[in-house]
This record gives structure tokens, sequence and C-alpha cells, in this order.
């Protein structure tokens, strides 16, 4: 291996524990007009934000660092709804790459991240 492909493969390895993925579950009560608008107002925010769902309660967002997911984090916080529970969960890519995605019982292929461009 040359200097530059072990180079690579070093850099590789790093952005793989620095890229970052935040991950907000919520269940939201919905029995009410005024509880389902909060919901609905709350997942709107989410995907104001850049967030996808990944499941119905679900909702997930690739970050460039961590330092970027604390932006998105604070973002999550200022937007919670009154009643509820959220929880908000930051893990990196290695991790997230490492998950097991099924659908009935066929594995199927872990998501692809967003290409985003950030101006800072």
């Amino acid at each position: 291996m040359s200097k530059a492909d072990a180079y690579h493969d070093a850099c590789s390895r790093l952005n793989a524990y620095r890229i970052m993925w935040v991950l907000v579950f919520f269940d939201l009560p919905t029995e009410t007009k005024v509880e389902r608008k909060a919901h609905s107002k709350f997942r709107k925010g989410l995907m104001t934000d850049g967030f996808s769902m990944f499941q119905f309660s679900i909702y997930l967002r690739h970050c460039a660092s961590r330092e970027n997911a604390e932006v998105h984090i604070k973002r999550v916080k200022s937007i919670l709804p009154e009643k509820g529970h959220v929880g908000i969960i930051c893990i990196t890519d290695k991790q997230f790459g490492m998950m097991e995605i099924f659908q009935g019982k066929k594995i199927a292929k872990t998501p692809n991240p967003v290409q985003q461009l950030e101006m800072f």
C-alpha cells in the first residue's frame, strides 16, 4: 500500500468517527385538535431543519461533525412541544453503518447520507 493510499484509508476511518447522525425519537399525543397541530408543527420543524423520516416517529439527520450536530440538536430543543416524549441521540457514521435494517425478514440497505451544502 502506498503512502497516499494509507493516508486516504486513515482519513476515511477518521471521518467515520467524526461524521455524526442525529436521531430524534418522539411519542406525542394526538387525541385533540390542539395536540395534532403540535405534533404536525414539530414534525414540520424537523423536516425544515433537514431531518428525514426513518420511521413514523424517528427522524434522522446526517451532520458533518459533532459541532454541526450540536447546532441541530439545539434547534430540535427549541421546537419541543409542551406534551409528549422526545429523545435525541447522536451517533457516529461508523455506528450508524453497523445498524442492521430489515423490511419484513429481508435485510434492507442502510440509507445513504443526503448530499447537503451547508453555508456557515
